[in-house]
């Protein structure tokens, strides 16, 4: 039976509310295992879906996680940490002082938007390399990014592509200078937005859930753009710190 209260709301709602109580209050613990979905049905009085919908809504805000072929559990929260800017400068595509791993998926011959050529300083459908980045701590998602670096730098060279070759995770900055040409700045804008379905999904948390969208271009020393990167930074997991070096003082 439903307590009292939630009748008003859309059935799904009122037994999302209902389980998220149990966790707040301990009735179900961190890493406990839920009922199962023909368990809680018949405690509710409602059918499966509205309990499935109940916790697909409680997965997206990510309190549950779904385990496949297990059941539905009390999710851990998540840790936060420092994000010292997206450019790493150990040789690899993570951040600096990253501790974690990252798949990556790149396509080639993907002609550039309107957005994307601006920012690399070339026209519009000139070819470059996507690359889709998923990076993982404690095996959990925690960012996501994606890049594109313009064919003409790189086509017909061994870092064509950013995951292969004998360069292969070695980063922008060290497979340019693999190329001879050596990464003098780079450009970082960060944007305030919110997660869609999704990017949530891909996170594991709630979609609407706050995000910082860095917008990061490597430069060499004559100001062309040889990659520009879009990157996701949940806010929930997040802080977002940067280091600026100031001159000295002159004797």
């Amino acid at each position: 039976m439903a307590e009292p209260g939630t009748m008003r709301s859309a059935p799904y709602a009122r037994i999302a509310q209902l389980l998220r109580t149990r966790v707040k209050d301990g009735t179900y613990a961190v890493g406990d295992r839920l009922p199962s979905r023909a368990t809680l049905s018949q405690e509710f009085g409602v059918g499966d879906n509205v309990v499935r919908r109940a916790q697909e809504c409680l997965i997206e805000e990510g309190l549950l996680e779904g385990r496949a072929g297990s059941g539905t559990y009390v999710r851990a929260p998540r840790k936060r940490r420092v994000l010292n800017g997206t450019s790493g400068e150990s040789g690899s595509p993570a951040p600096r002082g990253f501790a974690g791993t990252w798949e990556a998926r790149s396509i080639a011959k993907v002609p550039a938007s309107p957005e994307t050529a601006t920012r690399l300083g070339i026209c519009k459908d000139d070819l470059c390399v996507v690359t889709a980045y998923e990076f993982f701590t404690d095996s959990q998602p925690a960012l996501l990014a994606t890049s594109w670096e313009p064919m003409a730098v790189t086509r017909g060279t061994p870092v064509t592509l950013p995951e292969g070759g004998p360069l292969s995770g070695r980063g922008v900055i060290a497979r340019m200078r693999h190329l001879g040409l050596v990464v003098s700045h780079v450009v970082e804008v960060p944007r305030p937005v919110r997660l869609d379905r999704e990017q949530a999904h891909l996170l594991g948390l709630a979609t609407g859930a706050q995000a910082t969208l860095i917008e990061r271009t490597h430069f060499c020393a004559d100001g062309r753009a040889v990659e520009t990167a879009d990157w996701l930074v949940p806010g929930d997991l997040w802080d977002i710190a940067y280091t600026v070096t100031l001159p000295l003082p002159a004797p």
